[in-house]
């Protein structure tokens, strides 16, 4: 049985943090190829260090946005902020190593196969608007508020550099209270204690918690081990791909291993956690579930998914099979069935680089396509 009673933990990075630089690079260098071709295949992973970014991987596409490495990499720094010595936009060494894609690897993918094997996950809950568990949704939340302030002058002492962290005591399986709040943020001064700090950003975290939820016995721990001047890939190398789990669910539902950065939609790593986690938020959309995760399983080279998985915790109005029979009705979950309902041949990545894939808002321009509920009509037509 489905525990009720509980305290859970989850954890998201700032912008600034030195593997979501390296996200926000590769996925920069994959939008500029989608850009100049929809067409383009990329996958591109950055490495970043003091005063040292290293681009590479395999891209096929046009040769003019591999001339453009080197911006794309400045302008992307310069935006989130990193202007101080030891990583500073103007004067770090970009390095590229793109190279042309793996002609085995492309006759799997050419022929409308799956880019790669593997299993992913989507998963939603009735915790929050957005059907998001909610530790990783207030996490994200908190540090884009003062990735905000900061941007904006507001709290201009404020670095890029950020870590959150919340555990929730969850009651009757909902959350009601904030036990523990770990927030780690870059300053400018080393002169700034922590109660400093914690000055500076409780207006901010307390805006975006729901009311309540901070009590008086509340553990707030701000800037823990005191002194934080030197932060991002200054003070600790950076890698595409190693923050999987503040990306995804926080680490309230299984995660199949894979990375999405720098990857194009023909690599099902991406385009098919996507696809699950469009396919498990209609589900719970549509009233079929309180909570449901759903999984995918691919072969390289092979269109047809091998397998389709969804599991309700005992929350399901219907059976499980019934809900997968109806999930492989409603969408085409081919990797060019995924790509085109989900319209992913957009360069519309770079903004997933932070803050998580899940739990924003569909954009105008095709961004966040799968958080769209449009299949609630569609789901419950085909279960009757």
């Amino acid at each position: 049985m489905t525990r009720k009673n509980y305290i859970f933990t989850s954890e998201s990075v700032s912008e600034g943090h030195p593997d979501k630089v390296c996200d926000r690079i590769s996925d920069a260098v994959l939008d500029a190829f989608l850009a100049a071709d929809p067409q383009s295949r990329v996958a591109c992973e950055t490495f970043a260090t003091t005063d040292r970014v290293v681009i590479g991987g395999e891209v096929r596409g046009p040769g003019e946005v591999i001339q453009r490495v080197e911006e794309i990499a400045r302008e992307c720094v310069r935006d989130i902020g990193y202007e101080q010595e030891g990583f500073h936009w103007a004067n770090m060494k970009v390095d590229s190593y793109l190279h042309a894609q793996s002609a085995h690897i492309a006759q799997g993918v050419d022929k409308e196969g799956a880019g790669d094997q593997g299993i992913m996950f989507g998963y939603a809950v009735e915790e929050t608007d957005a059907l998001m568990p909610a530790p990783i949704h207030y996490s994200h939340a908190i540090l884009r508020r003062l990735a905000e302030v900061r941007k904006s002058g507001a709290a201009p002492d404020l670095g890029p550099d950020a870590k959150s962290q919340l555990s929730l005591r969850y009651e009757d399986g909902k959350p009601v209270e904030v036990t523990q709040l770990v927030l780690s943020t870059q300053h400018a001064s080393e002169n700034q204690t922590s109660d400093d700090i914690r000055a500076i950003v409780e207006p901010y975290i307390r805006e975006v918690l729901p009311e309540g939820w901070l009590t008086k016995a509340t553990e707030w721990w701000v800037n823990p081990t005191g002194t934080f001047v030197i932060g991002g890939p200054d003070g600790d190398a950076g890698l595409t791909g190693r923050k999987i789990i503040v990306d995804t669910y926080g680490g309230a539902a299984p995660h199949g291993g894979g990375a999405f950065s720098g990857k194009d939609p023909t690599k099902v790593d991406r385009s098919a956690a996507y696809a699950a986690r469009y396919l498990a938020k209609n589900v719970v959309a549509a009233g079929l579930a309180h909570r449901c995760v759903i999984q995918l399983s691919y072969a390289i080279g092979v269109a047809k998914p091998l397998s389709i998985y969804a599991e309700t915790y005992g929350t399901g109005e219907v059976s499980e099979e019934v809900i997968e029979k109806a999930v492989a009705e409603v969408m085409d979950l081919t990797p060019r069935g995924i790509r085109d309902h989900l319209q992913l041949n957009r360069p519309i990545y770079q903004r997933t680089a932070a803050y998580g894939h899940f739990g924003r808002a569909p954009e105008v321009d095709g961004g966040f396509s799968w958080e769209r509920t449009d299949l609630v009509e569609a789901l419950k037509s085909v279960i009757g």
